[in-house]
């Protein structure tokens, strides 16, 4: 099989999920889309809702620096339209991005806030 650079991300999101299921969390969606942005997992553990940015890089730094402020907002408006469109019961909202490396997945936990 030819790893693509879609399959990879596929993969990455993938191992991301697994990360988050073995801490407890629950998916509640993979890749949410809408014309504004898209999320590519929305979590949930406890009453804590995260929406996961998930990055394949060959660093963990190279991941963060491929978070761009726009891309931020894409993801902040998608998060909105998703807790407009769900009926969850839910005290506080988090950004995680989940980086993952030829040798690591790296959870980071609240990487940025909305303004």
């Amino acid at each position: 099989m030819r790893w693509t650079s879609y399959t990879k991300g596929i993969f990455a999101e993938y191992c991301a999920a697994v990360l988050l299921l073995l801490k407890g969390y629950r998916i509640l969606a993979r890749r949410y889309k809408t014309p504004w942005g898209e999320i590519d997992l929305v979590a949930k553990r406890g009453k804590m809702l995260v929406f996961v940015e998930v990055k394949r890089r060959r660093t963990l730094l190279s991941g963060l620096d491929a978070i761009t402020p726009h891309q931020q907002g894409r993801i902040e408006n998608a998060g909105q339209m998703y807790l407009a469109s769900s009926r969850l019961n839910t005290n506080s909202l988090r950004l995680d991005v989940i980086v993952v490396t030829p040798w690591w997945v790296h959870h980071l936990k609240d990487a940025w806030r909305v303004a």
